[in-house]
């Protein structure tokens, strides 16, 4: 039997990709019932999805008998009172990042869903990307030798907009970093394991708003690598690449739109089986490039699947709440370091 689904916030990215990609022809979830604020909307959602069933108050989808797991896919200043009561109504949850507010949210959020037996977990769907998950088994093999540095990128431009919570930070936590550098942090932690300092700018350089248009993050990690995140809502979004790279000492990997909410990108690899002595008197010889093919897999609905499964066999979660306390704990100590004007400890 399938896990029967609802969804808190259905009009926004659920709309547009977790739900036509993940639940949807997910193999072992069905979607039940929709909730929104905007009935409006809702109903075209609704109605698109073969005639949902559908609520404007959330407390009304929580209690619904049917539902078994919640997507919450509100703004971040909802996440937390939406998770308890949904924990509390004995609902799994898969919530949009990041986890809350701040830790103390957080540590409530993980607290009451182990204390209600329900399984919580966030939607970091570029952990299932097909490129990023061979960058992963790579690393794990030692074919690019011992890391040495990193850097994520995802920018996009994100004018100034009427009713846009993003750009309050009472409603989202912040701008760009919270937003989309919680995803590449996220990333460089898979690859490169904890970080354990962190430094951070932030600025208003082009949109009037209250929250950052600019980001940009430097890592530091237990083996001493370090690592790059820079994330804008001021650079036009054909200018950007959203570049994943990752350094070791027997060469690297590059790729390019893998980062972002598509399932698609390319990556080529530089790497040296046998990393010759430099000498300088002689002309450096160039590391073969090749692209990196994967079997491409849509990272809605192997998240969907993923989580759906971990319900339905009692399994330990791929993502456990502690990872999203920890990424936002770093996020929140970033903005610090940006207000100190120096590095922080973790």
């Amino acid at each position: 039997m399938p896990v029967k689904w609802g969804v808190i916030g259905a009009c926004g990215i659920a709309d547009r990709r977790t739900i036509p990609e993940g639940i949807i022809p997910a193999e072992n979830a069905k979607l039940v019932a929709l909730m929104d604020i905007d009935e409006a909307r809702l109903k075209k959602v609704a109605e698109k999805y073969g005639g949902i069933r559908y609520y404007t108050k959330e407390d009304d989808l929580i209690n619904d008998p049917e539902v078994e797991a919640i997507y919450i896919a509100t703004p971040t200043y909802l996440h937390h009172p939406q998770a308890l009561k949904a924990a509390r109504a004995g609902k799994h949850i898969l919530c949009e990042k990041p986890m809350a507010m701040n830790l103390n949210q957080a540590g409530e959020i993980m607290r009451v869903c182990e204390e209600n037996r329900v399984k919580f977990t966030l939607d970091y769907m570029m952990r299932y990307h097909s490129h990023h998950r061979k960058i992963k088994e790579l690393i794990d093999e030692g074919a690019l030798g011992t890391l040495v540095m990193g850097r994520a990128q995802l920018t996009c431009w994100y004018p100034p907009t009427e009713g846009a919570w993003r750009q309050r930070f009472e409603f989202g936590g912040g701008g760009s970093l919270i937003d989309m550098g919680t995803h590449c942090i996220d990333l460089l932690e898979m690859f490169m394991g904890k970080a354990v300092e962190v430094f951070c700018y932030t600025g208003h350089l082009v949109q009037d708003y209250p929250v950052e248009d600019t980001a940009v993050v430097v890592l530091k990690f237990e083996s001493g690598a370090v690592a790059v995140v820079d994330n804008h809502f001021n650079i036009p979004d054909a200018a950007s690449e959203n570049r994943l790279e990752v350094y070791g000492s027997k060469g690297s990997i590059l790729a390019r739109g893998t980062i972002g909410q598509e399932s698609s990108g390319y990556m080529i690899g530089r790497i040296e089986k046998e990393v010759k002595r430099y000498q300088a008197a002689q002309p450096r010889q160039e590391i073969k490039e090749e692209e990196i093919k994967v079997e491409p897999v849509n990272i809605y609905q192997a998240e969907i699947e993923d989580f759906s499964g971990s319900i339905l066999e009692d399994k330990t979660l791929s993502f456990p709440p502690e990872l999203g306390l920890r990424n936002l704990k770093i996020a929140l100590t970033a903005y610090e370091s940006a207000k100190k004007g120096k590095p922080l400890r973790l």
